[in-house]
């Protein structure tokens, strides 16, 4: 555990698990930054039983990723048992978590994600069984509760512990909220306060600021990110060095906002293939121009585009063009 996250040193920050987005391409984009962790998309205990071919391609962890999780999701003890079994064969992630907190209704409707907030001690068993089952440390990902009458974030935390994970992240909503309305600092706080695992604060961290407030009000051990870092893996360090100096770091510049754009896309067409590329570079790319100019022409003009060599120059044309008039 001590080779993975330093919980004693500076605080962990670990890239959120989020589905289409981060695949090896972002991980890596990741790892560049200096993340501790990075956490796949969150993939099919069930798939991998069936032994779907794009399920087990999703296993494929390299050292360039840095410290990589590979997030489960499932609810049946065999198929996870199962799918911890050939993910401690066949990747070469070092930690295994299991998903108690995505909201969609796809995932729900199966008693899997989110709908194990519903139920606790399903919960204990599923994670019971991966910990007997695993050479690897396993994790889980909660949310604070179903929805306000049913706050189970407490219960299961502890759950998590007697079952022996090594580390609970807490998504600061109910699935109620899915990812609409603020994330409950003091729900984090009351589940940090009940276990003596590590727990990762995770919920509205944008700015370095966010994460210096994750971190006072709810004393968690950790930071984990999602949408903030999407378009955005400059957050890494400028948080770190907020967190060490209480000062901010400039924005990175355009070229370098460009040159880490051009290089996702490069990570991308190496991963998926052309075709796939493009498809995924249209929201990829959408998130790194977000706040510069013109930045909705650039994406309107970018969706017709069916070539990476394509997409490529239209990305260079916008750079040059945002670099002529800055």
């Amino acid at each position: 555990m001590k080779n993975l996250i330093n919980f004693g040193g500076d605080v962990p920050i670990i890239a959120a698990p989020l589905a289409g987005i981060s695949n090896r391409a972002y991980r890596r984009i990741m790892a560049e930054f200096d993340i501790d962790l990075s956490v796949t998309e969150m993939t099919s205990a069930k798939a991998i039983e069936y032994r779907n071919q794009k399920t087990l391609d999703m296993l494929d962890v390299k050292s360039d990723e840095g410290v990589v999780s590979l997030q489960l999701f499932g609810d049946e003890v065999d198929a996870l048992t199962h799918a911890v079994q050939v993910v401690n064969q066949s990747s070469q992630a070092q930690v295994i978590d299991l998903n108690a907190g995505c909201p969609v209704p796809k995932v729900v409707n199966t008693d899997a994600g989110a709908a194990l907030m519903k139920n606790p001690a399903k919960a204990y068993d599923l994670l019971k069984a991966m910990v007997d089952a695993s050479d690897k440390p396993v994790s889980v990902k909660i949310r604070t509760g179903w929805n306000d009458e049913i706050m189970t974030g407490v219960e299961l935390a502890q759950l998590a512990e007697q079952a022996g994970v090594v580390w609970v992240a807490v998504h600061g909503r109910t699935r109620a909220q899915k990812y609409n309305g603020h994330a409950s600092l003091e729900a984090i706080k009351n589940i940090k306060e009940a276990v003596s695992i590590p727990v990762i604060g995770n919920g509205d961290i944008k700015t370095p600021e966010d994460a210096k407030r994750m971190l006072d009000e709810t004393g968690v051990d950790g930071l984990m990110i999602g949408r903030g870092l999407m378009g955005n893996p400059w957050l890494i360090p400028k948080i770190k060095h907020f967190l060490k100096s209480g000062e901010t770091l400039p924005d990175a510049s355009l070229d370098e906002r460009f040159r880490i754009l051009t290089q996702h896309a490069t990570y991308l067409k190496e991963l998926k293939g052309d075709h796939i590329a493009v498809l995924e570079m249209r929201s990829q790319a959408s998130h790194y121009v977000k706040d510069l100019p013109h930045a909705s022409t650039f994406r309107k003009a970018l969706m017709p585009l069916k070539t990476m060599e394509k997409v490529m120059e239209h990305i260079s044309l916008y750079h040059a063009d945002l670099a002529a008039r800055l």
